[in-house]
């Protein structure tokens, strides 16, 4: 949040503040809170102008507020994606707000998504708008691919958001010893993949089950051993059902 607040000209609470705040809302939730396995609390921290301004600018006063909601998977079941490649429209462009959580990433391709769920695909992955050569993200996850032992995802950009289930999902994996590579991506490694999954605060780790470029659907295996190993991983830290070496956990009075 202060990243993004300081691109776009707005103060931010501070990291104690921030905090603070979030246990406060959780704390005044606990009830709605799913009972393990049937979903969890999705927690929403917003910073917007709200100050009474009709001229382009800054506005004059701005509100921090966090909402919550009792939510299931986002994807029912963690089933795989079928994620069609997008090559006209594209996410982010270089000197724009791509590597920053701000909703100019997200309203400009609502309308793809749209047009591509109505095909049948789960989601759009976009590639990079100067070449069109490279993969960049889907519509709010970060992507991964697995060959071997080595797992790589694009390099973090002014055009890519640097996710922190994407930093979490990273730093397990070379903790159990994989080498993990943040590069340029070319879209033909999907091609030869053994697996490709996507990260996101909301879809957590979910694997990939196809993906479609320029007509030619390329299919991954079901077994996702990889993509499965790091998902368990992460999903026990956050409920607490492996022991936290991260120190990632926040624990409430």
């Amino acid at each position: 949040m202060k990243m993004g607040a300081e691109r776009i000209c707005m103060p931010s609470p501070s990291v104690e503040q921030f905090v603070h705040a979030v246990k406060q809302t959780v704390l005044a939730n606990k009830h709605m809170v799913p009972p393990p396995g049937k979903g969890s609390l999705y927690i929403r921290p917003l910073l917007m102008g709200t100050g009474p301004v009709l001229a382009m600018g800054p506005a004059p006063e701005f509100t921090f507020l966090i909402y919550a909601s009792p939510v299931g998977d986002f994807h029912k079941a963690r089933t795989p994606l079928n994620l069609l490649i997008q090559e006209k429209i594209h996410r982010a462009t270089p000197g724009g707000t791509g590597g920053i959580k701000c909703i100019t990433n997200y309203s400009p391709v609502f309308k793809p998504i749209k047009e591509a769920k109505a095909q049948g695909f789960s989601d759009v992955l976009f590639l990079d708008a100067v070449t069109g050569k490279y993969i960049e993200e889907a519509s709010s996850c970060n992507i991964f691919i697995v060959k071997g032992d080595t797992i790589s995802t694009p390099a973090i950009a002014e055009t890519i958001l640097p996710g922190i289930t994407r930093k979490s999902i990273i730093d397990i994996a070379l903790d159990f010893g994989y080498q993990v590579q943040e590069r340029l991506i070319v879209v033909e490694e999907l091609t030869e993949a053994d697996e490709v999954f996507c990260t996101g605060t909301a879809v957590g780790v979910v694997p990939v089950g196809s993906v479609t470029y320029q007509g030619k659907r390329f299919e991954y295996g079901i077994e996702a051993v990889v993509t499965k190993k790091l998902q368990v991983a992460l999903l026990g830290i956050q409920t607490g059902l492996v022991e936290d070496k991260m120190g990632w956990t926040c624990m409430l009075d």
